[in-house]
């Protein structure tokens, strides 16, 4: 099973289905599609190709720290935000880390890559995988570091900026560092605390540019660390992950100030659509402050495998921890797509 979704690739190896004509619901990118002022942006920049991008990403980190008001010299961007994912318990050390479940796979497969301790936290179905911040904090003890997704991959469950604050000031007592993943942010971005990891030396932000400006294909992210920790992280980070183009992408993105309005305008509008039409066909759907959604039924696993045999993508999530066959991710879409995905779910529940 594969362990992500967006692999369009072998789906269409394995049916026969050309790449162009696949629905991909199982990966959680902008319907939009890439901003035209990225589109110019790169077209700008393939002469630059000839030389090497700059290593310290600066203009990148300029442009960051001035859209969210943070210090440039506290980014660090990365190959995508799962590099840095990667990075951090390689370059800290930590001796055990504390991983919620269901939650982004990554994070215990970078601990586990590290050889380091992983305790859990596992979130209730029954409290519709909602993070309790008293529980996330008892689950803490005895940590060097834990991760928390915000809004939560694939339960689009959200904290709210004084719940995280909350556990970032527990975090800061017992000297465990907590990572924020603000992987889906954009998508509600009054809950980021990203301009508050200045004050805690024990809170670091991911971010991802991938989803929000539909720049899967370049990968670009960033974290955003206080001063204490930077050096030690910078230390332990290859050269180059972030090529020219991405980094010209990332800045032209950050710029396009119609582009996000829009997004906003068509996920209220897309979510509501479809939010409907699950109630109408009587699926349960989890409530999402992202642009996808965790559904249930008796026969996930074999909707999945049946609409991807017609070259529609669903995320099978019996492979995340916490949960199993009756689970599956699907994002929010064109109205075409989210038309049709409705339809064929509604036949099947």
């Amino acid at each position: 099973m594969e362990m992500h979704g967006g692999n369009i690739y072998r789906v269409a190896e394995e049916t026969g289905i050309p790449e162009q004509n696949l629905i991909d619901f199982s990966a959680s990118i902008n319907p939009l599609g890439v901003p035209g002022k990225v589109k110019d942006a790169i077209r700008e920049a393939l002469d630059s190709l000839v030389n090497y991008p700059d290593p310290d990403t600066t203009l990148l980190r300029h442009e960051i720290a001035r859209h969210y008001g943070v210090d440039s010299e506290g980014i660090l961007c990365g190959n995508g935000s799962t590099e840095l994912i990667y990075l951090i318990p390689r370059a800290l050390k930590p001796r055990k880390v504390m991983v919620p479940a269901p939650s982004f796979s990554e994070y215990e497969r970078a601990v586990a890559a590290c050889g380091l301790r992983v305790a859990g936290y596992a979130l209730q179905v029954e409290r519709g995988f909602a993070v309790d911040p008293a529980g996330f904090i008892e689950a803490m003890q005895g940590c060097d570091m834990a991760f928390l997704c915000n809004p939560n991959n694939p339960t689009g469950h959200l904290l709210g900026r004084p719940e995280v604050l909350r556990i970032a000031g527990a975090a800061r007592e017992m000297k465990c560092l907590l990572v924020v993943d603000e992987a889906f942010i954009d998508f509600c971005p009054g809950a980021s605390v990203i301009r508050d990891v200045r004050e805690n030396p024990y809170l670091a932000v991911l971010r991802s540019m991938t989803k929000f400006y539909a720049l899967a294909g370049l990968r670009i992210g960033y974290g955003v660390f206080h001063a204490e920790m930077m050096p030690r992280v910078r230390e332990y980070k290859e050269p180059w992950t972030v090529n020219s183009l991405a980094q010209k992408a990332a800045v032209a993105a950050l710029d396009d100030s119609a582009y996000a309005h829009e997004t906003m305008r068509l996920m209220e509008k897309e979510k509501r659509f479809l939010e409907n039409g699950f109630r109408e066909a009587g699926m349960e759907f989890f409530p999402s402050a992202a642009n996808y959604y965790l559904l249930r039924t008796d026969n996930a696993s074999g909707m999945v495998s049946e609409l991807r045999r017609k070259g529609v993508l669903l995320r099978d999530c019996s492979n995340f921890k916490g949960l199993d066959g009756s689970y599956m991710r699907v994002a929010v879409k064109s109205h075409r797509d989210n038309e049709m995905l409705i339809r064929e779910i509604a036949c099947r529940v």
